[in-house]
């Protein structure tokens, strides 16, 4: 039985981002795809705060909150794409939730992933402190009085002591650190493309086989095999269209727009209907109103800003723009805002053979020319970044980490192209950069993406949107033209700041407190850790020799070797002496007081006898095996490491100092400030749909070809899911079996299947006779089920047949002369569907001609004489019509050839 639940990205929802759906094939839970949300949204008009937080808390908290429910008991994560929206959430899950089940994705999706959550981990961490802004009903300050929201000149300090005013939110924001996203990227298990990978443990028998989506480096169609469902097809987010760096889909490929045989006729289709009434422009009309734009604002000295994400999307945009600069010799600087885009590209560089479109050809170094050839070769050995044959190189980026630096290289006024992360203007460079930016007349916000739902971003787009004309409008296969903004927009900044003045030295002081505090409390472990460890070294009965090698080890473990040493004439007296000293016993569990001595229960002679309140003592021996004395290696490489300082010099010392300095720069004391910035809108906003997404007619034409049994529709908002809906309900031979649950709704396919473990003896399977299809073996047996003490699981073996004929009680028939026994012929079971298509393939190959003609019909002919007809009904039939010639026996041969025969 099948259960499919969206956490997130529904079908008929208004929040389409993030994805994240529980598939549950029997008793497995596989969860398919696992995206994060905007963390930072503009307040709602409702908001309590400027974070924009209602009553009711965050809009995510219901997805996270499910996320975290079921993330232990999960057995299976399957990655799609590298954004945010499919695997944001993934390592704050992996680390904090529980969710340690196998993952499986593509090497560019791993590494796309890595590098976008990354960037969002440290752009979102160096402006709020995340991981104390949760868990507190109102937000409070510690003398108890309410935290009030922050007004236009207002600020609200949240320093990183205790002391200052910090407010504490109800919800969070699930963000993982730096250094937990590397951890949890590295446990995703990487598959090529077509590779199949057959499970093991929890999901025992089923099959995953990855297929190129287009739309992003890696992106993934995951088939799902199952030996009680079917197969199981995840399409979502798909590009049929070739672009500069990445081929199309494989879903549709050929000039026909045949699909893959691998990926056709599936049990369960689960796609997504995002774009489904979007009408797209050409693409050569796109990039055209790209380019002519950015050529014109900076030929007349003013500045773009092009919001953009930090691993997936921005690769097409950088072919674009290096292009254009190279055959255009522009010499205005592309500066790209980004902590990762260096490790991004170098990325990308060594994963050549995962791109497509133009750039596998064209920026490989080809040459006509054997001496510019040179120079290229020679440009290339020069430079350490550049991995892979002279591809992707761009030239012309400059990359900055911040806006501060990117102020200091280049003036304002200097006219430039700005690329800053992320798309959504909701946090990081991209955020304060608009701030700044968009009060500056003549300046232009070029959006290539709409947005995610309540970020800037998506403002921007619906503002620009709703300029347009009705026939002008994005969906509608226009372009739309540039809008002037105007008005006054009110944004809240986040920023970390450093300590300065009373605030530092009160930060200070609470720091040497509190490492004060640590000193004593390391002293008073280390003291007791000393009462507790049993004394080696103080057994009278013990060689001068032993007791100087105790000494050693004593001494190579930095122990003072008269603290720890009690005579073994000490353990009579045990008492606290006058003059303050404590007698320090030994003992296998301490004893605090005087303890050393205790009266016995029992009495003899009338007097009382003391014993040693003493626990059973065993001698440490050395350990010795056949080659003598076991060695310690942690003391020879302890003492290794006091001989390497010893011999190292004072300037050596002091140079290796300053280069760990260097390396690991100390962080000043800071704290986070808020503040609401007002800012004149004065500039241009042009929008150009650069997302590589499928429009409406590409998926309402494909969903057809792929003929699904059962369909399953998510990630859509109301309008594109009936446009599907009725798409489909408009076509005949599509299936009616489809489903578009909304958030938390389980939809159930099928019925619940028992399977069971049994095993083949020797005899069995040597009598067997198997036949292939696709990745199976199958074949009819016949036997019966025995058991074995020493093993649980059932042996199938072979029947007797003579036995169970003498067994079988038999009637007494009168015999005929000349009659035979009845004997009752095995039946043969083919399996598999025949697909016309691949059945004319086979046919041409062997010389004979076939044609379709009319609807499930393939007439065959190897003359005017020997024809033969191939039918196929609706419920799958074939029926083989014609004169007994060859051709008959050839197309019959042909057709046993697409199925697996199995005989009883």
């Amino acid at each position: 039985m099948l259960t499919f639940t969206p956490l997130s990205g529904a079908a008929k929802s208004s929040r389409i981002s993030p994805l994240a759906y529980l598939l549950q094939v029997d008793d497995i839970k596989i969860l398919l795809d696992c995206g994060s949300p905007d963390w930072c949204p503009e307040p709602a008009p409702s908001a309590q705060d400027g974070n924009g937080m209602t009553e009711n808390g965050f809009h995510w908290e219901q997805y996270c909150d499910k996320l975290r429910e079921i993330a232990p008991s999960v057995d299976l994560v399957l990655l799609s794409h590298g954004d945010l929206a499919h695997s944001g959430l993934y390592p704050y899950a992996y680390s904090r939730w529980g969710l340690k089940a196998p993952a499986y994705s593509t090497l560019p999706v791993q590494a796309m992933a890595r590098i976008a959550a990354t960037e969002e981990a440290e752009g979102i961490r160096d402006e709020e402190d995340v991981d104390n802004a949760r868990e507190e009903a109102t937000p409070m300050i510690e003398d108890g009085e309410s935290l009030q929201g922050a007004s236009n000149a207002s600020q609200e300090s949240q320093p990183e002591v205790g002391s200052y005013p910090r407010p504490r939110l109800s919800k969070g924001k699930y963000v993982a650190t730096p250094q937990e996203v590397h951890d949890s990227f590295d446990a995703v298990n990487t598959l090529r493309y077509s590779q199949p990978a057959h499970l093991s443990g929890r999901c025992q028998g089923l099959t995953i086989t990855p297929f190129n989506a287009g739309h992003t480096l890696g992106g993934t169609i995951w088939k799902i095999r199952s030996p009680s469902v079917g197969t199981i097809v995840y399409a979502v987010n798909l590009n049929h269209m070739r672009e500069r760096h990445l081929d199309g889909t494989v879903l549709i490929s050929g000039a026909g727009g045949a699909v893959s045989e691998s990926l056709a006729r599936p049990d369960l289709l689960i796609t997504d209907a995002g774009r489904a009434n979007v009408v797209g422009s050409r693409r050569k009309d796109r990039d055209a109103a790209l380019i002519d734009t950015i050529t014109t604002t900076l030929s007349s000295r003013s500045s773009l800003l092009l919001p953009c994400d930090a691993s997936t999307r921005i690769l097409e945009l950088l072919v674009l723009l290096d292009q254009h600069w190279s055959f255009a010799r522009l010499k205005f600087p592309i500066c790209l805002l980004s902590r990762t885009g260096r490790e991004m590209l170098t990325f990308v560089r060594s994963m050549m053979e995962w791109l497509g479109g133009t750039v596998s050809k064209e920026d490989v170094g080809e040459e006509t020319s054997g001496k510019r050839s040179n120079k290229r070769r020679r440009e290339d050995d020069a430079d350490e970044e550049a991995i892979g044959a002279f591809a992707l190189r761009f030239k012309h980026l400059e990359f900055f980490p911040n806006p501060q630096v990117l102020l200091q290289t280049y003036s304002s006024k200097d006219p430039k192209l700005i690329l800053a992360v992320p798309a959504s203007l909701s946090h990081g460079p991209s955020r304060l950069l608009f701030a700044d930016f968009a009060a500056v007349p003549d300046n232009v916000i070029l959006l290539t993406g709409r947005g995610e739902e309540g970020t800037l971003g998506r403002m921007l787009f619906e503002r620009w949107n709703n300029s347009q004309r009705a026939e002008d409008k994005w969906d509608k296969g226009k372009l739309g033209n540039s809008v002037m903004l105007d008005g006054s927009l009110e944004l809240r900044l986040n920023s970390k700041v450093p300590l300065t003045g009373v605030e530092l030295e009160i930060f200070q002081q609470k720091l040497r407190l509190a490492r004060e505090k640590a000193a004593v409390a390391q002293a008073a472990l280390v003291r007791n850790q000393q009462l507790l460890e049993a004394d080696e070294g103080a057994d009278s009965s013990d060689s001068d020799s032993d007791a100087e090698d105790e000494e050693d080890v004593e001494r190579a473990l930095g122990l003072d070797t008269e603290a720890t040493r009690t005579d073994g004439a000490d353990w009579g007296r045990g008492m606290d002496t006058d003059d303050g000293g404590r007698q320090i016993l030994s003992f296998d569990i301490y004893l605090k007081g005087n303890v050393s001595r205790a009266a016995s229960f029992f009495k003899s002679a009338g007097k009382e006898n003391q014993r040693f309140r003493m626990f059973p003592y065993v001698e440490k021996k050395r350990r010795v095996d056949e080659y003598g004395e076991v060695i310690d290696v942690a003391m020879w490489v302890r003492r290794g490491k006091i001989m390497e300082e010893e011999a190292e010099d004072e300037e050596a010392k002091e140079r290796k100092r300053q280069e760990e300095e260097a390396k690991v720069p100390e962080e000043v004391p800071s704290k986070y400030v808020s503040t609401v910035v007002e800012v004149q809108l004065a500039c241009r906003l042009l929008f150009v749909d650069l997302e590589g997404l499928n429009d409406g007619r590409a998926i309402k034409t494909i969903i057809p070809k792929v003929a699904p049994r059962k369909l399953i529709i998510v990630h859509g908002e109301p309008a594109t899911t009936e446009s599907l809906l009725e798409s489909c309900a408009n076509i005949r031979t599509m299936t009616k079996d489809i489903h578009a649950p909304a958030e938390s709704e389980s939809v159930q396919i099928g019925q619940n299947t028992n399977s069971y473990t049994i095993s083949l003896s020797d005899e069995m399977l040597a009598s067997v006779r198997m036949s292939r299809f696709e990745d199976n073996e199958v074949a009819f047996v016949t036997g019966r089920i025995t058991t074995s003490a020493s093993s649980n699981v059932p042996v199938l073996e072979p029947t007797n047949q003579a036995s169970l004929s003498i067994s079988r009680p038999s009637l007494a028939l009168p015999r005929v002369i000349g009659a035979r026994p009845t004997q009752r012929l095995s039946h043969s079971t083919m399996i598999g569907e025949l697909k016309l298509t691949a059945l004319k393939a086979r046919l041409a190959a062997v010389g004979v001609q076939a044609e379709l003609i009319g609807e499930g019909v393939l007439v065959c002919r190897a003359g005017d004489v020997e024809t033969v007809a191939v039918r196929k009904s609706a419920r799958g039939q074939v029926e083989l019509e014609g004169t007994v010639c060859d051709v008959y026996y050839k197309v019959r041969k042909e057709i046993y050839g697409l199925h697996a025969l199995v005989s009883a």
